[in-house]
C-alpha cells in the first residue's frame, strides 16, 4: 500500500495540473479518453499548486484548460460521497464557464465550446452507463440547437458504476483508467494495476505522475485535506438542518395564522348568526305587534280602506288576515 490517492481533489489537480510536460501529458491522456476526441495541446489555464494547502484562501482545486480551438474544459475529482445537490452544481459550473466569456462588440455565433467534465464516486444518473454526456434538450430529447453548434455540455463520469470484478481484456479504456483511479493506492499489489503498470502505456504515464504523491509528506496533506472537506460537509449539514429548521418554524406560524384566522371567520359567523336571530325575533314580534294592532283598529270599526292607510297590507290582505 501506499497514499496516493487520486480520488481527493487536491491530490487530482496536482498530478494533472502541475506546470510540467509530464502532468501536461498525463492530462491530454485523460482528456482524449473521457472526452473521446482526440486532444494533442492543452493549456492549463488555472496551474497555481501550493503543497501547503492550509496557505491557499479560497483555493480552486478544479482545473480549467483550454484546446487549441479554444473549446474550455472545467475538470474535477469530486470528493463528496453524497447526490446533494450535485446536478445543481454541476448546472452552476457550466452556466458560469459559459457566461465567463468576453463577447462584447462580438457575434454570439464566435462563443467557444463549454464543457463540465466532472468524476464522482456515487451512482447519480439513472442508467447502467458509467459515462454520460448532456446537453439542451426537451422532453421528447429534441436539441435546441444542432449538435455542431452545441456549445454547453456537462460529461458525467460515474466511478462507482464500475464493475471492477470485470477482467482487464473486456475493459475498455475509460474503464481501465477509472480501475487506475480507484486502486492506484494499492500499487504493484493489486494484480491488474501490475498487468496495466508493466503493459499500458497511458498507464504508465499516469503512474510516473502517481509515484510524485506517493512519499510520507503527501500522506499528511491527503489526510489533512480529507478532514478539511468532511469539515466542510459536516458545515453544510448544519446550515442545510438550520435552514430546514427555520423553514419548519415558518410553515408552524403559517399554520398557527390560519388557526387564528379560522377561529376569528367562525367566531364572525356565530356573532352573524346570532345578530341574524335577534332581528328574526325582533320582526317576528313587529309583526304580532302590526296584527295586534291591525285587530284592534278592525274591533274599533275602521275600514279596511282606513286601516290599509297605516300599513303596508293591501285591502284583499288584510281580509285575508281578519278571517284567519
Amino acid at each position: 500500500m501506499r497514499y496516493a490517492n487520486l480520488l481527493n481533489d487536491f491530490a487530482f489537480k496536482y498530478v494533472f495540473g502541475e506546470d510540467c510536460k509530464e502532468a501536461n501529458d498525463a492530462l491530454k491522456s485523460l482528456l482524449t479518453v473521457f472526452l473521446e476526441r482526440k486532444v494533442n495541446h492543452v493549456v492549463v489555464k488555472n496551474s497555481e499548486m501550493v503543497k501547503d494547502f492550509s496557505k491557499m484562501k479560497n483555493p480552486r482545486l478544479d482545473l480549467l484548460v483550454e484546446f487549441d480551438d479554444r473549446t474550455t474544459v472545467d475538470l474535477e475529482m469530486q470528493l463528496r460521497q453524497t447526490q446533494d445537490y450535485l446536478p445543481i452544481r454541476f448546472s452552476y459550473y457550466l452556466a458560469r464557464l459559459h457566461g465567463s466569456q468576453q463577447l462584447e462588440g462580438k457575434y454570439y455565433k464566435q462563443l467557444k465550446e463549454t464543457i463540465v467534465l466532472v468524476f464522482f464516486n456515487v451512482n447519480l444518473i439513472d442508467n447502467d452507463k458509467m459515462c454520460n454526456t448532456f446537453t439542451l434538450k426537451n422532453e421528447d430529447g429534441l436539441p435546441f440547437v444542432k449538435e455542431t453548434e452545441d456549445r454547453m455540455k456537462i460529461r458525467t463520469v460515474e466511478m462507482a458504476k464500475l464493475d471492477v470484478t470485470k477482467s482487464l481484456e473486456d475493459m475498455n479504456e475509460q474503464e481501465k483508467m477509472i480501475y487506475y483511479f480507484l486502486n492506484c493506492h494499492k500499487g504493484m499489489d493489486d494484480s491488474k494495476i501490475k498487468v496495466m503498470i508493466e503493459s499500458d502505456g497511458v498507464i504508465q504515464m499516469l503512474e510516473k505522475r502517481v509515484e510524485t504523491i506517493s512519499d510520507d509528506g503527501w500522506k499528511k496533506i491527503i489526510e489533512d485535506f480529507q478532514k478539511l472537506h468532511e469539515n466542510e460537509e459536516r458545515m453544510e449539514r448544519q446550515l442545510e438542518l438550520e435552514e430546514l429548521q427555520k423553514v419548519k418554524e415558518e410553515v408552524q406560524k403559517t399554520k398557527e395564522e390560519v388557526q387564528k384566522t379560522k377561529e376569528e371567520v367562525q367566531k364572525e359567523k356565530q356573532e352573524a348568526k346570532k345578530v341574524m336571530l335577534e332581528a328574526t325575533k325582533k320582526s317576528v314580534e313587529a309583526d304580532k305587534k302590526v296584527e295586534q294592532m291591525i285587530y284592534k283598529m278592525y274591533e274599533d270599526g275602521f275600514s279596511f280602506e282606513q286601516i290599509s292607510n297605516y300599513c303596508s297590507l293591501s285591502v284583499d290582505e288584510l281580509k285575508s288576515l281578519t278571517k284567519s
